[in-house]
């Protein structure tokens, strides 16, 4: 997990810079922008939990009147049985949603400007144009001499793999539903062979059909000079023993592999929203009343349950007709 700062306004995980920290500590350094030279930014929280400095910008414009009001209707919304409080499970499942109706949305903004001749389709011409300002084509058999180049190709060819499979019909190119699952595979279903089948060739050096953990830890190597691994391998062999080989038999299977690779959002909100009753549960009932919450305003606001105040900005989120 990313680390946490101390108690008070800025508490919680930023999601987004989860890949971008793990890859980081992968590579021993750290130039993570939240903790530059892991000293803590103060004024990048802002930003960044409201979604960058025109979101943090616009909930400065909102009256402390109309802030309420639209998080009373939101509170409203989470309380899924209207008894007045809100559970662990309540919580959980709207940071559920919140994550997968941000990630759609964010998938439909892209599907537009992917789309460069406004068809209802992205094809794969339109795709590279997009990303590289090119189309791009490699020979899937040749191997380039130059490490960075190669390195690149078989990223493309990886993108262009997982592009065909989203594309379900004869159709050349992607509709919206099937960008969205080349997008976000993880939420598709019928993706999930290919999201498992390419985490075995990325990782599964002996193929075996099984990652084991030297292959987890990937090209690391000890320093024969140090006494002992780094910080960063001593997380990572934590989480392969107790997050994710399940069965204790020093290897990850399909099903055990998944959980690594697909990013875990419903751990990620079970936390949160224990994290959150634990701050503002003030009679120790384990639920939050609107009382707690309004009380907490602060800490609501810059907690995933409300994409660090982005709903506020959301008629999806606070409106009552919704």
């Amino acid at each position: 997990m990313q680390r946490r700062p101390g108690p008070g306004r800025q508490l919680l995980v930023l999601l987004l810079l989860g890949a971008g920290a793990a890859a980081a500590r992968g590579a021993g350094v750290s130039d993570d922008p939240h903790y530059p030279q892991g000293e803590h930014r103060a004024d990048y929280d802002r930003e960044a939990l409201l979604g960058g400095q025109a979101e943090a910008d616009e909930y400065e414009k909102l009256s402390p009147e109309e802030q309420q009001k639209r998080l009373k209707a939101i509170i409203k919304k989470i309380d899924v049985d209207s008894d007045g409080f809100l559970t662990e499970n309540e919580l959980s499942t709207w940071i559920q949603m919140s994550f997968k109706h941000y990630a759609m949305q964010e998938a439909k903004q892209q599907f537009v400007e992917y789309d460069k001749n406004g068809d209802g389709v992205v094809t794969w011409g339109e795709y590279n144009i997009q990303m590289y300002d090119r189309v791009i084509d490699f020979d899937e058999d040749t191997v380039l001499d130059d490490a960075e180049e190669e390195s690149f190709r078989q990223l493309h060819l990886k993108d262009k793999k997982r592009f065909e499979k989203a594309n379900q019909d004869e159709v050349p190119g992607l509709s919206l539903v099937e960008f969205i699952a080349f997008e976000h595979p993880e939420e598709v279903d019928y993706m999930t062979e290919f999201v498992i089948q390419e985490a075995l060739e990325e990782h599964d050096k002996n193929g075996d059909g099984f990652v084991s953990l030297e292959e987890f830890l990937g090209d690391y190597r000890r320093d024969p000079t140090a006494n002992e691994d780094p910080e960063w391998i001593l997380v990572e062999k934590d989480r392969f023993v107790n997050d994710y080989d399940k069965d204790g038999d020093g290897r990850l299977d399909p099903l055990e592999l998944l959980s690594w690779v697909v990013p875990n959002n419903q751990g990620i909100a079970r936390e949160e929203a224990l994290h959150l009753i634990e701050e503002m549960d003030l009679n120790s009932d384990s639920k939050l009343s609107e009382v707690e919450i309004i009380e907490n305003q602060d800490l609501f606001l810059t907690s995933e349950a409300t994409d660090y105040g982005r709903q506020l900005h959301d008629e999806h989120f606070y409106h009552d007709e919704l």
